[in-house]
């Protein structure tokens, strides 16, 4: 059964840069040639879409993300990556990865993520 895993640094300060990496395990990450994508919900607040990386490693992000955001795929490694530049306190969220547009697999706990001003 496929696992999804996303880890980060917890906490990090306004402006920084966030990196974090989801993990597949159980299965891989090309199974099915599936596209997989990043997802927040910040705190009492809806999911939001960050963005998609295919199989072939061609991206898309959330145009109110864009401009900060970078995913990546390691499909050796089994890993999808997120990194975020210039981070804001309203970034704070739990972040989580499946794939896209749906997410097949069973979601993992995500990874809180808490930036502090």
């Amino acid at each position: 059964q496929v696992q999804l895993q996303e880890s980060g640094p917890g906490l990090v300060k306004s402006s920084q840069t966030l990196s974090l990496t989801c993990t597949v395990s159980g299965g891989s990450i090309t199974t099915s040639y599936y596209a997989w994508s990043w997802i927040r919900q910040p705190p009492g607040k809806g999911l939001e879409w960050m963005g998609v990386i295919g199989y072939d490693g061609s991206t898309s992000y959330n145009p109110s993300l864009k401009s900060r955001t970078s995913i990546s795929r390691d499909n050796v490694k089994n890993t999808m990556y997120l990194q975020m530049n210039s981070l804001k306190p309203e970034d704070t969220a739990v972040y989580y990865c499946n794939t896209y547009p749906k997410g097949v697999f069973s979601w993992g706990q995500g990874t809180q993520v808490t930036v502090s001003s």
